[in-house]
């Protein structure tokens, strides 16, 4: 993957010839909250109102969800987005995954998932998530669910945001590393901690 963007610039590039499949693969960055809120909010009622959770039982699988999508996050974008196209369709499907987003990062219009691709893999994670955690379902994936809009509305905020605290400056600059510095380095987003764990932190300089 280049470590160069081809535009610093907010430009949308066509990807598809198709107008239905271009329409589709451009989202203003509201729409995630959109589906995605009230399915929380859902799954939120389902467990405290309708199962009867205690609250200590609730927050506990909200953390563990929001735990488990930080690493879900980290593994689709080092192993998924990142993976080594080999073959001209291999670079199109990459192309159209991830790598345009490192060709043109501040294309507001290509920055949260379309929610064509994030609704089936939602329903696939759930179904997932069923058989794992069972009865602890609901509130477990209301919280992975909100891992999942922390993650695009940071993402978001990176690229368009200005930041001024400490802490948004250096969530900012771990991920500005990842696309201008190496690629191969950085793959949290919305936290660092899995680049510590697994050893994908950019090398410190000596000063």
């Amino acid at each position: 993957m280049s470590k160069k963007p081809i535009t610093n610039k907010d430009v949308t590039p066509r990807m598809f010839e198709s107008d239905f499949l271009e329409f589709f693969s451009k989202v203003h960055f509201s729409v995630p909250l959109i589906v995605f809120i009230p399915v929380i909010s859902y799954f939120i009622y389902q467990s405290l109102w309708i199962e009867k959770s205690d609250l200590k039982h609730f927050l506990f699988w909200i953390l563990a969800g929001l735990a488990v999508w930080t690493l879900t996050e980290y593994v689709l974008h080092r192993f998924v987005f990142h993976f080594t196209p080999r073959g001209a369709l291999m670079e199109r499907i990459h192309f159209i995954f991830h790598g345009v987003h490192h060709d043109y990062p501040n294309d507001s219009k290509r920055l949260v998932m379309p929610p064509a691709a994030s609704i089936p893999l939602a329903a696939l994670f759930y179904f997932l998530f069923l058989i794992i955690f069972g009865s602890n379902i609901a509130p477990m994936f209301s919280g992975f669910l909100i891992g999942y809009l922390w993650y695009d509305m940071t993402h978001y905020a990176i690229h368009h945001f200005n930041m001024h605290s400490a802490f948004w400056l250096a969530i900012k600059n771990h991920h500005m590393k990842h696309h201008f510095q190496n690629p191969e380095k950085g793959f949290g987003v919305s936290t660092p901690i899995w680049d510590y764990v697994w050893q994908t932190m950019f090398p410190v300089k000596n000063k």
